[in-house]
């Protein structure tokens, strides 16, 4: 028997099993407004609301397999639009709210999405963006068709296919134009049970959506979640105080989170009165950028947290590995066990990992899965790229030890060259961070008349420390070899990251190579 796998399956179980269990706590302060009485919704009313919102995409005359955007903060509405939209079989454009107006309209027009729903905080900042039919989220007659037992229709049925679009998520913008990444439903049903099973996910669980929805579906949480009945909690706007209230007010268990959210929430923990909330209860899932191993060790001692590190790309839904301390750590000293976990980690279940060839040890990490994406919407040279030779080929250098755990040494793009030798900035960010005074930091390549690139670091201080540049690079040359030193430290008040924590290196390079023609010398 086969039965086609649908992001209906999630809300369908949630509604049959959990119909009268919190499903959603709003923000309070939610601009469109809270949805739901007190900012509370139970999965009957989310289920009945979904069905509502496809009911009134058939009004509007959307077709299966149109497109519908959103451009929103976190919401109990967008939560609900993964299965009003793409349950009903169209498909949702989850767009990044921190855009630019030009930006928003690129997506909108390139996904052909007829329908617009803008978050009310930004409405005015995208007055110049539109579409066939474009709303405000928090208008709700604009969102919802009239509920059944007040007159209004029932939605289409739709006959599932696991091999259609339910999504199409565009990339950060690391590049000059993003790519509508197109995730199928059956790319998300595994993601999403995958990714559950392997951080042992269960209807006990509180999940506070600390990761921005919109950024690859959020990671696969709000079907994961909403499957397994968990109560999920909005959280708007990121602030470390505010995470660690919400874990102590809703007894949250699991977050999603890049490692700057988890400084954030380190940083708050230093003025936070009384016992840090959820210790020994919580687990912090972080990606985006390989964390320093004082970030781990910091989060498991002072926050008493577990850390979980996972690797993955928009283009695989995302999961591809996992990294969770297993029982033959226990016994390691802290700091050893936290350098394990800086890792990318395991493949995750069902999927193969590979690399390309190369001289210097790293080549470019290649994977095999059923969460890899469809194809870049509109883009078949790209999707050809991408998916040459049967691989998805994920852009990053890596090596797999002989314990089939992932190592990403850089973006291919960001191995600085220096002297004819390959440095990892991810190797030279991890020292640098693990000096007292840093706060943050990036290490990028400019060009240099003598050694071809050369070392720079950004850095960001910690509040209250001081630090010279002749202090940093003394603390790198006796932290590593002498060639893996930066020349230069450039102090920052702030480094450009994307919506999601990711450090933004196109951006902060672009300065220093203005005027040619080749981003390497």
């Amino acid at each position: 028997m086969l039965v086609p796998f649908s992001v209906s399956d999630f809300i369908d179980r949630a509604v049959q099993v959990y119909g009268q269990r919190t499903a959603v706590v709003d923000e309070p302060d939610q601009p469109a407004r809270p949805l739901g009485e007190d900012g509370r919704t139970t999965y009957a009313e989310m289920g009945a609301l979904a069905r509502r919102m496809a009911a009134r995409l058939d009004e509007l005359g959307i077709e299966v397999g149109e497109r519908v955007a959103f451009v929103s903060h976190n919401s109990a509405r967008l939560l609900t639009a993964f299965f009003g939209v793409a349950g009903s079989g169209r498909v949702l454009v989850p767009v990044n709210f921190r855009l630019r107006p030009d930006e928003v309209s690129y997506i909108v027009e390139h996904s052909g999405a007829r329908v617009l729903w803008v978050d009310p905080e930004l409405d005015e900042s995208l007055a110049g963006v539109s579409a066939e039919h474009r709303f405000v989220i928090g208008d709700d007659e604009s969102l919802f068709a009239a509920a059944p037992e007040d007159g209004g229709p029932e939605p289409r049925p739709w006959d599932p296919d696991e091999n259609a679009t339910a999504c199409i998520n565009y990339t950060s913008g690391t590049t000059a134009r993003p790519k509508g990444v197109q995730i199928t439903h059956r790319n998300i049903w595994v993601n999403a049970v995958t990714f559950a099973m392997h951080t042992t996910v269960s209807d006990r669980d509180v999940y506070l959506h600390t990761l921005p929805m919109f950024h690859a579906n959020g990671w696969g949480m709000p079907f994961a979640m909403t499957g397994l009945g968990v109560k999920q909690v909005v959280i708007r706007k990121i602030d470390g105080a505010e995470i660690l209230r919400r874990v102590e007010e809703h007894g949250v268990t699991v977050m999603c989170a890049a490692p700057a959210v988890a400084a954030a929430v380190l940083e708050a923990a230093q003025t936070w009165e009384g016992e840090i909330p959820g210790r020994d209860k919580v687990r912090i899932i972080m990606a985006g950028a390989p964390p320093p191993t004082k970030t781990v060790a910091r989060v498991e001692a002072e926050l008493g947290w577990e850390f979980i590190q996972i690797y993955g790309l928009t283009e695989t839904s995302p999961l591809l590995t996992i990294n969770r301390a297993r029982e033959e750590w226990d016994d390691l000293p802290a700091e050893e066990r936290a350098g394990l976990l800086t890792r990318a980690g395991a493949p995750a279940l069902g999927v193969r990992l590979s690399t390309t060839e190369s001289q210097e040890g790293a080549g470019e990490l290649l994977a095999r899965s059923n969460v890899v994406l469809e194809g870049y919407w509109e883009q078949p040279e790209e999707s050809a790229r991408a998916l040459a030779d049967g691989w998805f080929h994920t852009g990053d250098g890596a090596v797999i030890g002989d314990d089939g755990y992932v190592t990403i040494q850089d973006r291919k793009k960001d191995v600085i060259i220096t002297g004819g030798e390959n440095v990892s900035s991810i190797e030279v960010e991890d020292v640098l961070f693990s000096h007292p005074a840093v706060a943050e930091v990036a290490v990028i390549g400019v060009p240099s008349e003598k050694w071809g690139e050369t070392i720079k670091a950004l850095v960001v201080l910690a509040e209250g420390e001081e630090a010279t540049e002749a202090d940093l690079i003394a603390w790198c040359k006796e932290k590593a070899a002498g060639y893996k030193a930066p020349t230069s430290v450039e102090f920052r008040d702030e480094l450009a990251r994307t919506a999601t924590g990711k450090l933004q290196k196109f951006k902060l390079r672009a300065p220093y190579w203005e005027g040619r023609t080749r981003q390497v010398n």
